[in-house]
């Protein structure tokens, strides 16, 4: 696995950190050959995740408890957990796979820090769901498939909450990125009801440039696992150690679903392919 390179923070803004990206350009790693380097797993720091830059923001309002989105009883307040089980990793892990074998590989990484944006906790899930509900109706008017998966963490960071935020892993063909992008905003508005905040979502390509996945599929590859080994750094000590995993941080307190994927990566949909 290609060795995470850790970016600098930046200033401090109103005692919130927001989490940018795993390595440099949202797990961009060097072209140069690499070697895997073989390590225990590193503890579980105090001060949450690695990598956080820090911004100004004053959040914008919650998203309604009334507003249509998927929820119900998968996302009631009594379900609360505090880190990915070994059966969810294992399955963002065979899911992720499943997107390349059927020509959607995930192409790029979004962050949505969910609680800068308004939203409460026991909303979160809600909201993620709406977002990737968006997004998949737009590829689809462009007629492109998607799929995706992503998890959820509710960490601190240096002494100040980072609060609850996704990270999602999409296939988003590089033509229609610019569109997708243009439109980010605007569904964050329509999800939180309130005009969009700066640094509330950051998404880029992963390995750092567009096609990347065409252009050069083999580098793409080491980017890629990078991106998921971040995203699934929140697993319990035991899920690192069932999936090698080198990155362990943790992942804080979520109400509701923890993590997801998309239909037709999900669980179903690969045992009805293989």
């Amino acid at each position: 696995m290609a060795a995470a390179i850790a970016r600098p923070n930046g200033k401090a803004g109103q005692g919130r950190a927001f989490e940018t990206s795993p390595v440099c350009c949202f797990g961009e790693v060097p072209i140069a050959p690499l070697q895997r380097q073989m390590r225990a797993s590193p503890p579980i720091s105090a001060d949450g995740t690695m990598v956080a830059v820090k911004y100004i923001t004053s959040g914008v309002a919650a998203l309604s408890a009334t507003s249509p989105g998927r929820g119900g009883a998968r996302n009631r307040a009594d379900r609360e957990s505090h880190a990915l089980t070994g059966a969810q990793v294992a399955n963002l892990k065979a899911a992720e796979r499943f997107a390349e074998k059927i020509g959607r590989p995930l192409t790029r990484m979004i962050t949505i820090h969910w609680e800068a944006a308004g939203v409460p906790l026991g909303e979160m899930a809600k909201a993620t769901g709406r977002f990737t509900d968006l997004m998949t109706k737009a590829l689809a008017r462009h007629g492109s498939p998607t799929a995706w998966l992503w998890t959820h963490e509710n960490v601190p960071g240096n002494g100040h909450a980072k609060g609850g935020h996704c990270h999602l892993l999409a296939h988003v063909p590089a033509p229609l990125v610019p569109a997708l992008t243009a439109l980010q905003r605007g569904w964050l508005r329509r999800i939180t009801g309130r005009p969009y905040q700066a640094r509330v979502i950051h998404s880029k390509p992963i390995g750092g440039r567009l096609g990347l996945e065409t252009g050069n599929p083999d580098l793409h590859a080491i980017n890629l696992e990078t991106a998921l080994s971040y995203v699934l750094k929140g697993a319990s000590r035991m899920a690192a150690s069932q999936s090698s995993l080198e990155r362990l941080q943790p992942g804080g307190r979520v109400i509701g679903k923890r993590c997801g994927t998309s239909q037709n990566i999900g669980a179903t949909a690969r045992k009805t392919r293989n």
